[in-house]
C-alpha cells in the first residue's frame, strides 16, 4: 500500500510529520505538496493528490489543511474516494471499518502531531468489515452515478 500526501500551508507541519513517520515506518509514500513557506490553495494541493491517486501513484490518501474540513469537501467530489475527516481513534477505526475510507484528512490548526500519528496508525491498520457495510457503499457508488 503507498500513501499519497499533500497540504496547504496550514497543514504543512503536521504533513511533513506524518511523512516523517512513514518514512520511519517503512511504509511508501508520494509527497504531492505543499513546500516549506509556500502559500498554499488547499484545493489544488488536494487535486493533485486525487490524480495521483486516480492514475495509480498511491492507493490511499491522507490530506492535510487547517481544520480537514476544506480538504474532505474537495476529496469527495472524486468519484470513488470516502475521504472522512477523523479527529480522533474511534472516528479513524469506524471510518476503516464501516466505511472503507480510502482518504483521511485531518487539521494542521487542532490536532497535535502526537494525535494525528495515533489517527493515521489506527486507520491505516484497520480493516474494512465489508458484508452490510459493503450494500452501504455499493449504494454511495450508484449515487455516483445518478442511479439511486
Amino acid at each position: 500500500m503507498k500513501i499519497g500526501l499533500a497540504s496547504d500551508h496550514a497543514g504543512f507541519k503536521l504533513k511533513n510529520g506524518i511523512l516523517s513517520y512513514l518514512d520511519a515506518n517503512n511504509i511508501p509514500f508520494k509527497d504531492y505538496g505543499c513546500g516549506p513557506g509556500e502559500k498554499a490553495d488547499y484545493v489544488d494541493f488536494a487535486a493533485k493528490a486525487l490524480k495521483g491517486r486516480e492514475i495509480g501513484e498511491c492507493d490511499r490518501l491522507i490530506l492535510v489543511c487547517g481544520t480537514g474540513l476544506g480538504m474532505s469537501i474537495v476529496a469527495n467530489k472524486y468519484k470513488g474516494i470516502r475521504a472522512t475527516l477523523c479527529c480522533d481513534d474511534y472516528m479513524a477505526e469506524m471510518s476503516r471499518k464501516h466505511n472503507d475510507s480510502n482518504c483521511l484528512t485531518l487539521g494542521g490548526r487542532i490536532l497535535p502531531l502526537d494525535e494525528a500519528l495515533y489517527i493515521v496508525s489506527i486507520w491505516l491498520k484497520t480493516k474494512f468489515e465489508a458484508g452490510r457495510h459493503q450494500e452501504r457503499l455499493d449504494k454511495i457508488a450508484k449515487m455516483e452515478e445518478n442511479r439511486y
